[in-house]
């Protein structure tokens, strides 16, 4: 039985106190901007990464390792759970979509 190569991932949670989705960065601070995440396209980086983040329940909850993409902005989603929550809520303006132009 062959194992799956590795793909990049980020590391990603929920703030504790407002909910918003975040990511972590290389500089070990969670940003709301997917792009801002560390890519990570190493298996035991991403594992360590993760412990990492699982260290800090005052702030985040939810932690998990998510796949990513290497895009011209930074980290970008490879599915669409990862593109919503980068996006934010999108049933009206606020959160994330405030400063969005062109909203459908």
């Amino acid at each position: 039985m062959s194992r799956r190569p590795f793909t990049p991932k980020v590391v990603t949670a929920n703030e504790l106190i407002d909910g918003d989705a975040v990511w972590l960065t290389a500089l070990d601070s969670w940003s709301r901007d997917m792009a801002e995440a560390e890519l990570i396209d190493d298996e035991a980086i991403a594992q360590d990464r993760l412990l990492f983040a699982l260290s800090q329940p005052d702030v985040i909850v939810g932690a998990y390792l998510a796949d990513a993409k290497a895009s011209g902005n930074g980290a970008a989603p490879v599915h669409f759970r990862e593109e919503f929550r980068a996006r934010g809520p999108s049933n009206y303006l606020h959160g994330k979509q405030v400063g969005v132009k062109n909203h459908v």
